[in-house]
Protein backbone atom coordinates (compact mmCIF):
# COMPACT_ATOMS: atom_id res chain seq x y z
CA UNK A 1 0.00 0.00 0.00
CA UNK A 2 1.19 3.45 -0.63
CA UNK A 3 0.45 6.18 1.66
CA UNK A 4 1.67 9.41 -0.79
CA UNK A 5 -1.44 9.93 -2.31
CA UNK A 6 -3.17 11.16 1.03
CA UNK A 7 -0.04 12.77 2.46
CA UNK A 8 0.65 16.18 2.30
CA UNK A 9 3.85 16.68 -0.17
CA UNK A 10 5.73 18.63 3.25
CA UNK A 11 5.34 15.70 5.06
CA UNK A 12 6.91 13.28 2.53
CA UNK A 13 9.85 14.98 1.80
CA UNK A 14 10.75 15.67 5.80
CA UNK A 15 12.54 13.66 7.88
CA UNK A 16 11.07 14.94 10.84
CA UNK A 17 12.74 15.44 14.32
CA UNK A 18 14.81 12.47 16.17
CA UNK A 19 14.51 13.25 19.51
CA UNK A 20 17.62 11.27 21.98
CA UNK A 21 17.72 7.56 22.44
CA UNK A 22 15.73 6.08 25.33
CA UNK A 23 17.16 3.51 26.99
CA UNK A 24 15.04 -0.10 27.23
CA UNK A 25 13.04 -1.13 29.82
CA UNK A 26 14.77 -2.44 32.41
CA UNK A 27 18.09 -1.36 31.16
CA UNK A 28 20.66 0.25 33.45
CA UNK A 29 22.13 3.42 32.19
CA UNK A 30 23.71 6.63 32.86
CA UNK A 31 21.47 8.96 30.74
CA UNK A 32 23.79 12.21 29.44
CA UNK A 33 21.61 12.83 26.52
CA UNK A 34 17.93 14.57 26.68
CA UNK A 35 19.11 17.15 29.46
CA UNK A 36 16.88 16.19 31.82
CA UNK A 37 17.50 17.19 35.26
CA UNK A 38 19.46 14.51 37.09
CA UNK A 39 17.91 15.13 40.73
CA UNK A 40 13.72 14.88 41.55
CA UNK A 41 11.31 17.66 42.06
CA UNK A 42 11.36 18.47 45.60
CA UNK A 43 9.23 16.33 47.94
CA UNK A 44 6.33 19.41 48.16
CA UNK A 45 6.01 19.01 44.45
CA UNK A 46 5.89 15.44 44.62
CA UNK A 47 3.19 15.48 47.28
CA UNK A 48 1.54 17.74 45.04
CA UNK A 49 0.98 15.70 41.98
CA UNK A 50 0.08 12.48 44.45
CA UNK A 51 -2.48 14.25 45.87
CA UNK A 52 -3.73 15.07 42.36
CA UNK A 53 -3.51 11.47 41.40
CA UNK A 54 -6.48 10.84 44.37
CA UNK A 55 -7.80 14.08 43.87
CA UNK A 56 -10.74 13.83 40.79
CA UNK A 57 -9.31 11.97 37.69
CA UNK A 58 -12.53 11.90 36.33
CA UNK A 59 -13.00 15.37 36.20
CA UNK A 60 -11.14 17.82 33.26
CA UNK A 61 -8.34 19.80 34.16
CA UNK A 62 -8.26 23.28 34.46
CA UNK A 63 -8.73 24.08 30.80
CA UNK A 64 -6.49 27.80 30.87
CA UNK A 65 -4.96 26.65 33.99
CA UNK A 66 -5.31 29.88 35.90
CA UNK A 67 -4.53 28.95 39.28
CA UNK A 68 -0.89 28.22 38.04
CA UNK A 69 -0.41 31.23 35.41
CA UNK A 70 -1.72 33.16 38.57
CA UNK A 71 1.34 31.96 40.94
CA UNK A 72 4.18 32.16 37.77
CA UNK A 73 2.71 36.05 38.02
CA UNK A 74 3.21 36.37 41.33
CA UNK A 75 6.68 34.52 41.37
CA UNK A 76 8.30 35.26 39.00
CA UNK A 77 7.32 39.25 38.98
CA UNK A 78 8.49 41.92 36.59
CA UNK A 79 5.00 43.03 36.38
CA UNK A 80 3.26 39.63 35.10
CA UNK A 81 -0.10 39.17 35.25
CA UNK A 82 -1.77 36.05 34.59
CA UNK A 83 -3.31 37.59 31.57
CA UNK A 84 0.28 37.06 29.65
CA UNK A 85 0.99 33.80 30.58
CA UNK A 86 -0.56 30.31 28.54
CA UNK A 87 0.66 26.80 29.51
CA UNK A 88 1.48 24.24 27.06
CA UNK A 89 2.15 20.49 27.08
CA UNK A 90 5.80 21.19 27.27
CA UNK A 91 7.29 23.95 25.37
CA UNK A 92 7.30 22.44 22.07
CA UNK A 93 3.32 22.81 22.65
CA UNK A 94 3.77 26.37 23.03
CA UNK A 95 6.09 26.28 19.73
CA UNK A 96 3.14 25.00 17.77
CA UNK A 97 0.50 27.22 19.34
CA UNK A 98 3.21 29.85 17.92
CA UNK A 99 3.01 28.86 14.61
CA UNK A 100 -0.50 28.06 14.48
CA UNK A 101 -1.21 31.52 15.55
CA UNK A 102 1.18 33.71 13.11
CA UNK A 103 2.72 31.47 10.27
CA UNK A 104 0.80 30.96 6.95
CA UNK A 105 1.90 28.77 4.50
CA UNK A 106 4.61 29.64 2.59
CA UNK A 107 5.71 32.75 5.43
CA UNK A 108 9.51 32.92 6.53
CA UNK A 109 10.56 31.54 9.79
CA UNK A 110 13.97 32.37 10.64
CA UNK A 111 16.54 31.45 13.32
CA UNK A 112 20.30 30.73 13.53
CA UNK A 113 22.24 27.73 12.87
CA UNK A 114 23.04 25.48 14.57
CA UNK A 115 19.98 25.64 17.43
CA UNK A 116 17.44 23.45 18.24
CA UNK A 117 16.45 21.31 15.42
CA UNK A 118 12.97 20.52 16.25
CA UNK A 119 11.95 24.67 14.92
CA UNK A 120 12.26 23.55 11.11
CA UNK A 121 10.62 20.66 11.46
CA UNK A 122 7.17 22.52 12.93
CA UNK A 123 7.76 24.82 10.80
CA UNK A 124 7.68 22.45 7.65
CA UNK A 125 4.30 20.63 9.53
CA UNK A 126 2.42 23.81 9.33
CA UNK A 127 3.38 25.06 5.78
CA UNK A 128 6.01 27.78 6.52
CA UNK A 129 9.34 28.67 5.13
CA UNK A 130 12.21 28.08 7.40
CA UNK A 131 15.44 29.38 6.95
CA UNK A 132 18.50 30.11 9.10
CA UNK A 133 21.84 32.05 9.28
CA UNK A 134 24.97 31.35 11.16
CA UNK A 135 25.49 32.86 14.56
CA UNK A 136 28.45 35.83 14.67
CA UNK A 137 31.70 34.49 15.48
CA UNK A 138 31.66 35.76 18.60
CA UNK A 139 28.24 34.37 19.40
CA UNK A 140 26.05 36.87 18.70
CA UNK A 141 22.94 37.40 16.87
CA UNK A 142 23.57 38.28 12.64
CA UNK A 143 20.82 41.03 13.00
CA UNK A 144 20.83 42.34 9.21
CA UNK A 145 20.76 38.34 7.73
CA UNK A 146 17.56 37.94 10.20
CA UNK A 147 16.19 40.91 8.99
CA UNK A 148 17.14 40.48 5.56
CA UNK A 149 14.93 37.48 5.25
CA UNK A 150 11.90 39.31 5.99
CA UNK A 151 10.62 36.64 8.79
CA UNK A 152 7.25 37.15 9.86
CA UNK A 153 8.32 34.65 13.15
CA UNK A 154 12.11 34.93 14.66
CA UNK A 155 13.54 32.38 17.48
CA UNK A 156 16.33 32.70 19.29
CA UNK A 157 17.51 30.04 22.15
CA UNK A 158 18.94 31.63 24.81
CA UNK A 159 20.95 29.42 26.12
CA UNK A 160 21.15 28.23 22.99
CA UNK A 161 20.67 24.43 22.25
CA UNK A 162 23.06 22.49 21.53
CA UNK A 163 25.89 25.49 21.96
CA UNK A 164 25.09 26.83 25.55
CA UNK A 165 25.98 30.40 24.71
CA UNK A 166 24.07 33.26 25.31
CA UNK A 167 23.68 36.05 23.12
CA UNK A 168 23.60 39.70 25.40
CA UNK A 169 20.00 40.45 26.15
CA UNK A 170 20.60 43.94 24.43
CA UNK A 171 20.73 42.35 20.80
CA UNK A 172 17.73 40.47 22.07
CA UNK A 173 15.86 44.05 22.55
CA UNK A 174 17.59 45.57 18.72
CA UNK A 175 15.99 42.49 17.05
CA UNK A 176 12.49 43.13 18.60
CA UNK A 177 12.88 47.47 17.53
CA UNK A 178 14.38 46.53 14.32
CA UNK A 179 11.25 43.73 13.34
CA UNK A 180 8.50 45.87 15.63
CA UNK A 181 6.06 46.24 12.54
CA UNK A 182 6.56 43.16 10.60
CA UNK A 183 7.60 40.12 12.87
CA UNK A 184 7.55 38.53 16.83
CA UNK A 185 10.69 37.46 17.89
CA UNK A 186 10.32 34.27 20.34
CA UNK A 187 13.10 33.97 23.00
CA UNK A 188 13.32 30.34 23.68
CA UNK A 189 14.29 30.09 27.54
CA UNK A 190 14.16 26.39 27.97
CA UNK A 191 17.29 26.82 29.62
CA UNK A 192 17.17 29.46 31.16
CA UNK A 193 17.26 29.06 34.69
CA UNK A 194 20.54 28.07 34.17
CA UNK A 195 21.97 31.56 33.11
CA UNK A 196 22.85 34.32 34.68
CA UNK A 197 20.02 36.18 33.39
CA UNK A 198 16.66 36.03 31.46
CA UNK A 199 14.23 38.12 29.10
CA UNK A 200 11.04 38.69 30.74
CA UNK A 201 12.74 42.65 31.84
CA UNK A 202 12.15 42.90 28.68
CA UNK A 203 8.74 42.17 27.95
CA UNK A 204 7.02 45.71 28.94
CA UNK A 205 8.98 47.68 26.33
CA UNK A 206 9.05 44.75 23.41
CA UNK A 207 5.30 43.98 23.00
CA UNK A 208 6.14 41.76 20.15
CA UNK A 209 8.49 39.69 22.10
CA UNK A 210 7.32 36.36 23.44
CA UNK A 211 9.25 34.10 25.91
CA UNK A 212 9.15 30.24 26.39
CA UNK A 213 10.03 28.09 29.58
CA UNK A 214 9.88 24.67 29.99
CA UNK A 215 9.26 22.66 33.45
CA UNK A 216 11.22 19.72 32.46
CA UNK A 217 15.29 21.67 32.88
CA UNK A 218 15.54 23.26 35.82
CA UNK A 219 12.06 22.25 37.43
CA UNK A 220 12.94 18.43 37.08
CA UNK A 221 9.13 17.55 35.14
CA UNK A 222 9.92 16.13 32.25
CA UNK A 223 7.90 13.31 32.67
CA UNK A 224 5.00 15.84 33.17
CA UNK A 225 5.07 17.75 29.91
CA UNK A 226 4.84 21.46 30.61
CA UNK A 227 5.34 24.70 29.02
CA UNK A 228 5.08 28.45 30.21
CA UNK A 229 4.43 31.27 27.54
CA UNK A 230 5.09 34.90 28.62
CA UNK A 231 3.58 37.37 26.38
CA UNK A 232 1.84 40.70 25.91
CA UNK A 233 -1.83 39.67 26.82
CA UNK A 234 -3.51 40.60 23.25
CA UNK A 235 -0.71 38.31 21.93
CA UNK A 236 -2.06 35.59 24.65
CA UNK A 237 -5.71 36.34 23.96
CA UNK A 238 -5.40 35.07 19.92
CA UNK A 239 -3.28 32.24 21.63
CA UNK A 240 -6.15 30.95 23.91
CA UNK A 241 -7.66 30.11 20.28
CA UNK A 242 -5.58 27.75 18.94
CA UNK A 243 -4.66 26.01 22.33
CA UNK A 244 -5.81 22.67 22.48
CA UNK A 245 -8.90 21.99 25.06
CA UNK A 246 -7.44 20.76 28.51
CA UNK A 247 -3.91 20.76 26.99
CA UNK A 248 -2.17 20.38 30.40
CA UNK A 249 -3.42 17.87 32.50
CA UNK A 250 -4.58 17.87 36.53
CA UNK A 251 -1.34 16.29 37.95
CA UNK A 252 0.86 18.33 35.62
CA UNK A 253 -0.83 21.87 36.48
CA UNK A 254 -0.59 20.43 40.39
CA UNK A 255 3.20 19.89 39.77
CA UNK A 256 3.61 23.22 38.06
CA UNK A 257 1.71 25.18 40.91
CA UNK A 258 3.88 23.53 43.73
CA UNK A 259 6.81 24.28 42.12
CA UNK A 260 6.22 28.01 41.76
CA UNK A 261 4.99 28.12 45.61
CA UNK A 262 8.48 26.32 46.63
CA UNK A 263 10.44 28.36 44.38
CA UNK A 264 13.47 28.86 46.54
CA UNK A 265 13.72 24.92 47.14
CA UNK A 266 15.15 24.75 43.12
CA UNK A 267 17.85 27.29 43.91
CA UNK A 268 20.29 24.84 45.44
CA UNK A 269 19.44 22.33 42.73
CA UNK A 270 20.38 24.80 40.58
CA UNK A 271 23.25 25.90 41.79
CA UNK A 272 24.85 22.43 42.37
CA UNK A 273 24.24 21.75 38.42
CA UNK A 274 25.94 25.39 37.64
CA UNK A 275 29.15 23.86 39.57
CA UNK A 276 29.01 20.08 38.27
CA UNK A 277 28.66 22.10 34.82
CA UNK A 278 31.96 23.90 35.78
CA UNK A 279 33.99 20.79 37.05
CA UNK A 280 32.73 18.66 34.01
CA UNK A 281 34.04 21.41 31.56
CA UNK A 282 37.62 21.72 33.39
CA UNK A 283 37.64 17.89 33.30
CA UNK A 284 37.21 17.47 29.19
CA UNK A 285 39.65 20.46 28.92
CA UNK A 286 42.09 18.46 30.36
CA UNK A 287 41.67 15.35 28.31
CA UNK A 288 41.76 17.42 25.10
CA UNK A 289 38.16 18.13 24.54
CA UNK A 290 37.44 21.69 23.44
CA UNK A 291 34.56 23.14 25.50
CA UNK A 292 33.06 26.30 25.74
CA UNK A 293 31.34 27.96 28.45
CA UNK A 294 27.86 27.21 28.40
CA UNK A 295 24.98 28.25 30.39
CA UNK A 296 22.52 25.53 29.94
CA UNK A 297 22.44 21.93 32.17
CA UNK A 298 24.89 20.85 29.00
CA UNK A 299 28.19 21.51 27.69
CA UNK A 300 29.38 21.01 23.91
CA UNK A 301 32.92 19.12 23.25
CA UNK A 302 34.91 19.32 20.38
CA UNK A 303 36.46 15.55 20.67
CA UNK A 304 40.49 15.51 21.09
CA UNK A 305 42.11 15.98 17.54
CA UNK A 306 43.79 13.04 15.94
CA UNK A 307 41.88 10.33 18.05
CA UNK A 308 38.19 9.20 17.63
CA UNK A 309 35.57 11.06 15.74
CA UNK A 310 32.22 11.92 17.43
CA UNK A 311 29.94 8.85 16.42
CA UNK A 312 33.55 6.34 17.22
CA UNK A 313 32.94 8.12 21.15
CA UNK A 314 29.12 8.44 20.77
CA UNK A 315 29.36 4.10 20.59
CA UNK A 316 32.56 3.99 22.75
CA UNK A 317 30.71 5.34 25.58
CA UNK A 318 27.70 3.87 24.69
CA UNK A 319 29.19 0.27 25.04
CA UNK A 320 29.83 1.66 28.57
CA UNK A 321 26.43 2.04 29.59
CA UNK A 322 26.86 5.59 28.94
CA UNK A 323 24.32 7.57 26.00
CA UNK A 324 25.58 11.15 25.60
CA UNK A 325 24.25 13.14 21.95
CA UNK A 326 25.76 13.56 18.62
CA UNK A 327 24.72 15.34 16.12
CA UNK A 328 26.31 13.46 12.85
CA UNK A 329 23.66 14.91 10.60
CA UNK A 330 24.39 18.68 11.35
CA UNK A 331 27.48 18.91 9.40
CA UNK A 332 29.12 21.59 11.21
CA UNK A 333 28.61 20.14 14.50
CA UNK A 334 30.14 16.53 13.69
CA UNK A 335 33.29 16.48 16.10
CA UNK A 336 30.78 17.62 18.94
CA UNK A 337 29.37 15.89 21.27
CA UNK A 338 26.64 17.32 24.00
CA UNK A 339 26.64 15.79 27.61
CA UNK A 340 24.13 16.50 29.97
CA UNK A 341 25.18 17.90 33.69
CA UNK A 342 24.36 14.65 35.39
CA UNK A 343 25.21 13.58 39.31
CA UNK A 344 28.55 13.88 40.87
CA UNK A 345 28.84 10.49 40.61
CA UNK A 346 27.38 9.97 36.97
CA UNK A 347 30.12 13.13 35.85
CA UNK A 348 32.95 10.76 37.99
CA UNK A 349 32.19 7.79 36.11
CA UNK A 350 31.70 9.51 32.87
CA UNK A 351 35.56 10.64 33.41
CA UNK A 352 36.65 7.33 34.33
CA UNK A 353 35.04 6.02 30.95
CA UNK A 354 36.61 8.56 28.88
CA UNK A 355 39.93 7.63 30.04
CA UNK A 356 39.43 4.07 29.75
CA UNK A 357 38.51 4.99 26.12
CA UNK A 358 41.20 7.23 25.56
CA UNK A 359 43.51 4.43 26.53
CA UNK A 360 42.99 2.17 24.15
CA UNK A 361 41.77 4.51 20.92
Amino acid sequence: MSVQQWVRPEILAMAGYTPGEQPKPGEQVIKLNTNENPYGPPEAVKQAMHAAIHDNLRRYPSPDGYGVREAAARVLGHGLTPEQIILGNGSDDLLTMLLRTFIDPGQVVASMEPTYTLYEALVTIQGGCYRSVPWQPDGGLPLEGLVALQPKLIFVTRPNAPTGHVVPLEQVAALCQAVAQSAVVVLDEAYGDFAEDHGLPLLAAHPNLIITRSASKSLSLAGMRIGIGFMHADVALQMHKVRDSYNVDRVAQAALLAAYENWSDYAPLIARIKQQRQWTTTQLRKRGFEVKDSYGNFVLARVPQGGLDGLQWLESLKKRGILIRYFGSIPQLSEFLRITIGTEEEMALLMTAIDEIMKVA
